[in-house]
């Protein structure tokens, strides 16, 4: 799977979301059929919904064409792949990181870009802790900040971070860097909410967005001012679908160059086109089933979704690897436990604690709980006498790829077996993004999600399912566990490796055990690129999941 073949498997990572949009290209400035123009045409199952970095989730692409990390995962992974710092390095006591700006670099609009813009960006999060405004829902948040003693900017060049313990943050993080001289003067209150960051942005990367149309395209123009020259395309049209189908008709007739998040037949389906290269890989998502197992306000509809061994029943009557054949045609791992198997660091199997598929099993386990079907009508009660009738709320999270609804189909299904009937609400992003929100921000009320996140593999990341500090937006269960949250506060002050990955398994095990979410599987994205328009794909990570990789060096053919 680590090679770039025509018409079978290839290396790719892409950061995807759910949208809603009709079942064609909208704009005919944006479906050009020819390549004479040498705009870039991409598509993908999206739904930006504002273009500030503080204030979505679901706006990485297109926003991460236009704004750098400090250094962030594809810097460690490719040499040639760097951010918004050229070095960096972490002094003997693990505490003291120095990061060396690229010199001479320059914002998209002209003006430099140093050190004191990183320092800017880091110190206006850190400001907000704390803060009725907090910036904590969006991209751009103050997770993993509570742990920096200072940030600093040197001089133009230079940007000092000195962390509180040793810790792997300051070059894991995925926090855009932003021009102080746009943001400076943007409230708090406006930076989680109101404002809108209108085009054309101001960045660093190589691709400025310079139009942005919500549930429709983007566009995008090479930047000039692009640290390693500016890209050789004229541009880059990006369209927002919901649905892969208009992706696999506009690679057929040539109206787009890329597409994502093909189902499973058209991938095999485009596989057979000689003008098309296709490819599969494994990526960091996860898709889950989620209990709501809050108590209180935005509770479910019973009080067993709060008790782990009825979760735990649950989790015997769910079939993973019929699932991965049957709803997925293959293109998926079977799901376990917090760790996908792409993060060869911190995956395990679990295998001593590992469930299995037995209806019986699952049945046995609900009877033993106090969840029984006392009168013998095929439907259990719960401890208050009251039959089950499960809402299970579904839809295409931001930043995920579309879950099958035979997927669903097939939990619910399992469900229906073991006396426990569920009905099912699909939701488009925006409705099901209002629904998990945290109960306090009106989220809630719902009993069951089959939903998916897609982490980057660090460890806290890896971790977010659990992270109380998250609730209703990582936490989807909103789940909290004073243990879980001890090693979770370790694992963010932990740089040795080993240590890491023990506490990583442990946490792991424990949210396991407790199951306010089962793993249902780890999906394989399924991508198109045609032959004819633009070369400079690259033979190898074609597209990374942490960068605007390979549209910075894509060339008309």
């Amino acid at each position: 799977m680590n090679e770039w073949v025509p018409n079978r498997r290839a290396v790719l990572t892409a950061i995807l979301a759910g949208s809603a949009a009709p079942l064609m290209l909208r704009s005919t400035a944006l479906a050009s059929p020819s390549c004479g123009n040498h705009v870039v045409r991409i598509a993908a199952i999206v739904a930006p919904d504002t273009m500030n970095p503080f204030a979505t989730w679901g706006a990485f692409w297109p926003t991460v064409f236009t704004y750098d990390y400090l250094v962030g995962v594809d810097a460690q992974r490719h040499s040639d792949r760097k951010g918004f710092a050229k070095e960096w390095s972490v002094a003997d006591d693990n505490l003291a990181w120095t990061f060396k700006i690229w010199p001479g670099m320059k914002w998209s609009d002209g003006q430099p870009a140093t050190a004191r813009d990183a320092a800017f960006t880091y110190n206006y999060l850190r400001g907000s802790i704390g803060k009725p405004d907090e910036l904590n829902v969006g991209w751009n948040n103050t997770s993993g900040l509570e742990n920096i003693e200072s940030i600093k900017a040197l001089d133009d060049e230079t940007l000092q971070m000195v962390t509180k313990a040793p810790t792997g943050w300051p070059i894991e993080n995925n926090i855009m860097m932003v021009p102080e001289h746009i943001w400076k003067d943007v409230s708090y209150a406006d930076a989680r909410g109101t404002f809108q960051n209108k085009p054309p942005l101001v960045g660093t990367g190589p691709m400025i967005v310079s139009e942005f149309q919500q549930g429709q395209f983007a566009r995008l123009t090479p930047n000039p001012y692009f640290r390693t020259g500016q890209p050789t395309v004229a541009g880059l049209n990006f369209h927002f679908f919901d649905t892969a189908d208009p992706i696999a008709q506009g690679l057929k007739s040539g109206t787009l160059d890329y597409g994502v998040s093909l189902t499973a037949a058209q991938w095999a389906d485009l596989s057979k086109n000689s003008d098309i290269v296709v490819g599969e890989s494994r990526i960091e998502q996860r898709n889950y089933l989620a209990f709501n197992t809050v108590s209180g306000e935005g509770a479910g509809s019973t009080k067993a979704l709060q008790d782990p061994a009825f979760r735990d029943a649950i989790g015997y009557a769910i079939d993973q690897k019929a699932l991965v054949e049957r709803a997925f045609r293959g293109h998926a791992d079977p799901g376990v436990g917090l760790t996908m198997p792409v993060a060869t660091d911190y995956y395990s199997d679990l295998k001593d604690i590992r469930r299995h598929f037995d209806l019986a099993e699952a049945s046995r386990r609900l009877d033993a709980a106090g969840y029984r079907d006392a009168n013998g009508d095929g439907v259990r009660e719960d401890k208050e006498g009251n039959r089950f009738q499960l809402e299970l709320i579904t839809g295409t999270v931001s930043g995920t790829l579309e879950i099958p609804i035979a997927a669903v189909q097939l939990v619910a299904g399992w469900l229906e077996q073991i006396g426990i009937p569920v009905s099912v609400t699909q939701l488009d992003s925006g409705a099901l993004g209002a629904r998990t929100a945290a109960p306090t921000n009106g989220g809630g009320r719902w009993d069951l999600a089959v939903v998916a996140d897609w982490a980057s593999p660090s460890p806290q990341d890896l971790l977010r399912l659990g992270d109380a500090k998250l609730i209703g937006s990582g936490d989807v269960a909103y789940w909290k566990n004073e243990k879980f949250d001890a090693l979770l506060s370790q694992v963010r002050v932990t740089a040795d490796r080993k240590k890491s990955q023990e506490l990583v398994d442990e946490a792991s095990r424990i949210i396991y055990t407790e199951a306010p979410y089962i793993l249902l599987c780890y999906p394989f994205v399924l991508e198109a690129r045609r032959k004819d328009c633009f070369e400079g794909w690259g033979t190898h990570d074609i597209m990374s999941q942490w960068s605007y990789f390979p549209f910075d060096r894509l060339r008309p053919v």
